[in-house]
């Protein structure tokens, strides 16, 4: 009767042991929560970044410093350049010898702003935030080595510029790997950020860009500043 009672109680124990377990499991919000503490951090990085659009695909090196500069010269389409200089947002399309200025712009909310401790405030304000499947690490793409921990984000408000998101962090570092958007048409912008090197000191003069004299500047392309 005894060793009955011993087997009946080990068989208590692994069958309740999966569900003793999940009490402790950490939540997509405690994860979350690490990720924005780790770019609080975060002073300033760079790396290469790829952005993929389903129409195209842009190479470039990116170069980000706190709370909201940013800057990316492409390899492809070759010369292209983005810039965010606090108050002005730049982007040079030599292919059509054209500079868009943007008065009043954020990158913040952008896919590349995104991977910022601003941009994580806002996730965090504007999206709920859960895990795609489950908190077990997962190939960042089928049949990959590289595994990481996927977030699922969903807008609280229509207003809000990127639908849903989708964060693919290292679990390790921290430090988002891939960024999924959707925009309201449906549209799926996916950014890629690889060999991200943290706190190297860029100096803010790395963000001043100089119009080619040749190119014609469009001011306000995005919409009209207040100013």
């Amino acid at each position: 009767m005894k060793t009955a009672t011993i087997a009946v109680f080990f068989a208590f124990l692994t069958l309740t042991a999966p569900l003793l377990g999940s009490q402790d499991m950490q939540t997509a919000e405690q994860f979350f929560n690490q990720v924005s503490d780790r770019y609080a951090q975060v002073n300033d990085y760079e790396g290469q970044i790829s952005i993929n659009s389903g129409k195209q695909v842009m190479y470039g090196n990116i170069a980000f410093k706190a709370p909201s500069l940013l800057r990316i010269d492409f390899s492809q389409p070759a010369e292209q350049v983005i810039v965010y200089d606090g108050t002005r947002l730049l982007v040079y399309i030599p292919q059509y010898h054209a500079v868009l200025s943007q008065d009043s712009g954020d990158v913040r909310s952008t896919g590349a702003g995104l991977a910022s401790r601003d941009g994580l405030k806002m996730m965090k304000r504007s999206y709920t935030i859960a895990w795609e499947t489950s908190p077990e690490p997962v190939p960042l793409d089928p049949g990959s080595s590289e595994q990481i921990q996927r977030l699922s984000l969903v807008r609280k408000n229509v207003s809000d510029g990127l639908k849903a998101i989708k964060l693919s962090v290292n679990p390790e570092t921290k430090l988002i790997r891939r960024i999924e958007g959707w925009t309201i048409a449906n549209e799926k912008l996916v950014f890629n950020f690889s060999g991200i090197k943290t706190n190297v000191g860029i100096s803010a003069n790395r963000f001043m860009y100089d119009t080619p004299a040749t190119a014609n500047v469009y001011n306000n392309f995005l919409f009209k500043s207040d100013n």
